[in-house]
């Protein structure tokens, strides 16, 4: 992990989590993957998707991850769901020293983290009966971890991925960190400085490959001759915000094929959410002190709108240039003291094939974003035992 802390922070307190709160986010979770896996969801999540993200694919992406607001009077709320949730290698190893350095004062009242060893184990596991899945064997090619260029040379995460880099290495595999723009295709593998390669572990953030950086990448994976995950139509039929509209609200229930019990544990745990169109402005324009306004397509709270700069005309902006955006409805944080300083936290859930496997929590010095500077940071997650 990175020593400095302006590159990574973590907090020096911990949050913990209800076991009954945990169960409500496994029950959640199951809700959410049958549901976004419906034939009527899909196609009805891929009719405004590009044309790399039509083909439906197998892939699973084995650190999806649920980010969630824990209200202090109760309950939980997503708020976004991210198919390349960044930190799990990192919180694993942030939890396991914690639970270790804590141990006299707070064993007896949480539960035991998976120690950081037999997470990889596990890790190492789920990624080799994803290739498994895909190819009827463990392929022999080359295991490539693919991030843009900056996020790989500056990136808070550049230090997981080569952990995970590592973690590949020591289950026998060849494996590499690269960026699209080192890859070639020569009509029947994508290369990676002249190595075959067989499965992409993608880190990117250009979640439709539009540069063309990604020209191998979008052959080979319509080729269908390369594992890649996440991939386009993962994010378009699972991590796109304009679905958390369709989460939230009961409108098109009918068409995708939500049943009434679906219903029920979806609105329980979306906040209501609209994608901003023209008829739809007024309301959001009246009420936007109740809302949070983000991009579509942003990441890391990047393009959330300041509620003060909103109003009519800055919406009708929004539509007229199709920047896509969604306003959803606020969600308080849990606050704590550090440092003298307050801080308002959340909660990270990674799962795979329906198994909740870690948890995290971040710390922002702002209420409204984050802000993840000293004493902000990532934070020690428990769940109580």
């Amino acid at each position: 992990m990175p020593e400095v802390p302006g590159e990574f922070s973590v907090v020096p307190r911990h949050q913990v989590i209800p076991a009954a709160a945990l169960r409500e986010i496994d029950r959640f979770i199951h809700v959410f993957d049958h549901v976004t896996t419906r034939e009527a969801w899909q196609a009805a999540a891929q009719r405004e998707a590009p044309a790399i993200a039509q083909p439906r694919r197998p892939e699973i992406c084995f650190f999806s991850a649920w980010d969630f607001h824990l209200p202090p009077d109760g309950g939980c709320q997503l708020i976004e769901f991210n198919d390349n949730g960044s930190g799990f290698l990192f919180a694993a190893i942030i939890n396991d020293l914690y639970y270790q350095a804590a141990r006299h004062r707070d064993a007896r009242s949480i539960a035991a983290p998976v120690d950081f060893l037999t997470f990889t184990h596990n890790i190492g596991n789920m990624v080799e009966q994803e290739a498994k899945a895909f190819f009827g064997v463990c392929p022999s090619g080359l295991f490539l971890i693919l991030d843009d260029a900056d996020s790989l040379r500056s990136g808070w995460f550049r230090r997981e991925l080569g952990l995970l880099c590592e973690l590949f290495r020591r289950k026998g595999w060849q494996a590499e960190l690269g960026c699209p723009a080192e890859t070639s295709w020569n009509g029947q593998h994508l290369l990676f400085h002249g190595q075959p390669v067989a499965f992409i572990v993608n880190r990117s953030t250009d979640f439709f490959w539009q540069s063309e950086d990604f020209s191998a990448v979008r052959r080979a994976y319509n080729s269908d001759s390369v594992y890649i995950a996440p991939d386009p139509f993962t994010y378009a039929t699972r991590s796109d915000k304009r679905l958390l509209e369709w989460l939230s609200l009961p409108h098109w229930d009918a068409e995708l094929g939500i049943q009434l019990e679906e219903r029920q544990v979806l609105s329980a745990h979306t906040p209501e959410t609209h994608v901003v169109r023209a008829e739809n402005l007024d309301m959001l324009a009246q009420r936007k002190h109740d809302f949070v306004f983000k991009p579509l397509h942003g990441f890391a709270g990047r393009g959330l709108l300041d509620t003060a700069s909103v109003g009519r005309a800055r919406l009708r902006h929004l539509v007229k240039h199709r920047e896509g955006y969604v306003a959803q409805k606020r969600v308080p944080k849990p606050a704590m003291e550090v440092e003298g300083q307050r801080l308002w936290a959340d909660l990270r859930v990674w799962a795979w094939r329906g198994k909740i496997f870690n948890v995290s929590g971040r710390a922002s010095r702002r209420p409204d974003r984050l802000d993840l500077t000293p004493p902000g940071g990532w934070l020690p997650t428990c769940v109580s035992g």
